[in-house]
């Protein structure tokens, strides 16, 4: 029953991250983190642009709010809004932007829109970035594109836990096409990195004493009692 019940709170969490993402789609949206506090619910939203998802007066807010409240049966859910410090760095705003821009622009430029992201992400001080764009592009044959510069892990354990990935999917009129990007962030610590030390500077030499001389040993000299001559008989 304990287990049931812990599935079914990952499931719900699951259900409302996937339903905010929805509704911040196009505001810079990042992730979401639902914290459960004493006073009830406590989610985090991470957005590279926080007034837009505030909105005006905070009517997204609001909205947002009641809606969490009517479909998620949540008693006092209290949203709070954190800012990405570096946008082109975060894979999730990266693959939304490419969709929003595509959906804006159409297919057919593409190919710039991949080398302009590409290029902001490594000013932004990435140590590597790929980007992949599948579908009807540009023809009516289906296929996939592909765009990367730097270093990638691609697998261990610096790939599962260091890099950023991300994907998403932009609506036009031929069909949809998948985006997904993946980015290995400044700072990551490679297990095959080599730091070579500078000289240490040489050791002061160290005089050489000379060999002590061993001591003669002295002889012992042995006192024999000599008997004193007997007095000749007068």
């Amino acid at each position: 029953m304990i287990e049931r019940k812990f599935v079914a709170e990952r499931v719900k969490e699951f259900q409302i991250q996937q339903y905010i993402d929805q509704t911040m789609k196009n505001v810079g949206h990042s992730s979401t983190k639902l914290v459960r506090t004493p006073l009830g619910e406590k989610i985090i939203i991470h957005a590279s642009r926080p007034g837009l998802v505030v909105g005006k007066k905070g009517e997204n807010i609001k909205k947002l709010t009641n809606m969490l409240k009517r479909k998620f049966n949540l008693e006092n859910p209290q949203i709070e809004i954190a800012e990405v410090e570096n946008p082109n760095l975060d894979a999730q705003i990266v693959a939304e932007r490419i969709a929003s821009t595509l959906e804006r622009f159409g297919a057919q430029k593409f190919k710039a829109i991949g080398h302009k992201t590409m290029q902001d992400v490594m000013n932004a001080g990435a140590l590597g970035i790929e980007i992949r764009i599948s579908g009807k592009v540009p023809s009516a044959r289906a296929k996939s594109w592909r765009f990367y510069q730097g270093y990638l892990k691609k697998c261990g354990n610096v790939a599962l836990t260091q890099v950023k990935r991300a994907k998403t999917f932009a609506t036009l009129r031929a069909g949809t096409i998948g985006v997904k990007v993946a980015i290995m962030p400044p700072g990551v610590h490679l297990p095959d990195d080599i730091e070579v030390r500078k000289e240490l500077p040489a050791p002061a030499p160290v005089k050489e004493e000379a060999p002590k001389k061993p001591r003669a040993r002295r002889k012992k000299t042995e006192h024999k009692a000599e008997a004193a001559p007997a007095e000749s008989a007068q």
